[in-house]
């Protein structure tokens, strides 16, 4: 059997809390980049889409979810971007910005609900 002195004792305690936590390392570039697409989200809560305006740059993913219970619909008014399908409480619809501009869009089965992107490069 080997006995190590306090001073190895210590080091190979702290080599072993090092190694342990690599993979927290790791998990906080993935924490990130989910904050991001956060940032890009949309909410459709109360016949609204909240916010108003959203600034991405280009290749980003802007997503919106439906939180009310009746469905909605995400259409660009110059078709800048694909059309979403009915979405029901809870679904998501995604898309990626393109080239720099400003997109508004509208919700088709309550035409009065009404948002902006601009898209930066």
């Amino acid at each position: 059997m080997i006995t190590l002195t306090p001073k190895y004792e210590m080091a190979a305690l702290l080599c072993g809390i090092a190694f342990l936590n690599l993979p927290l390392f790791a998990l906080g570039g993935e924490m990130k980049n989910a904050d991001s697409s956060k940032q890009n989200r949309i909410e459709i809560k109360d016949f609204a889409f909240n916010p108003k305006t959203l600034t991405v740059k280009s290749g980003e993913k802007i997503t919106w979810i439906n939180h009310d219970d009746e469905p909605h619909t995400v259409v660009s008014v110059e078709k800048q971007f694909k059309k979403s399908t009915a979405l029901d409480t809870d679904q998501e619809f995604t898309v990626t910005a393109g080239d720099p501009g400003t997109y508004t869009y509208f919700c088709s089965v309550h035409p009065k609900m009404t948002g902006t992107i601009v898209v930066v490069k």
